[in-house]
């Protein structure tokens, strides 16, 4: 099993969602959260003052799938979320040594 995290642009979510019902990824982690990478943030103007924002709001997405179908959903990702334009985000693929559904106690690919 391998957890896929990303961090994507706010707008780009609903495309996201789409997508990974598409190819059947059955669950997701949501979770609003502010960064920075190469962009080091931006400037902007309010009420006539200029200032500087220095973490950009993302979202994180955590996906967790069987180890087979993970370059499909990576590249699912990357094809709803591109731009082309700086600060579209990062895919982070991490393993996953177990999983278990609190419920049931299912374990391993019955738990996700």
């Amino acid at each position: 099993m391998k957890k896929i995290e990303a961090v994507i642009k706010p707008f780009k979510l609903d495309e996201l969602k789409v997508a990974m019902a598409k190819i059947g990824v059955q669950g997701m982690t949501i979770s609003e959260v502010k960064g920075f990478g190469r962009q080091k943030g931006h400037k902007e103007v309010y009420r006539g003052a200029e200032y500087q924002v220095d973490f950009v709001p993302k979202v994180k997405v955590e996906i967790v799938v069987n180890e087979d179908i993970t370059d499909m959903v990576v590249e699912s990702i990357i094809q709803s979320v591109k731009t082309g334009k700086i600060g579209d985000g990062k895919i982070f693929i991490l393993p996953m040594d177990a999983v278990c559904r609190i419920r049931t106690g299912e374990t391993g690919k019955e738990a996700i």
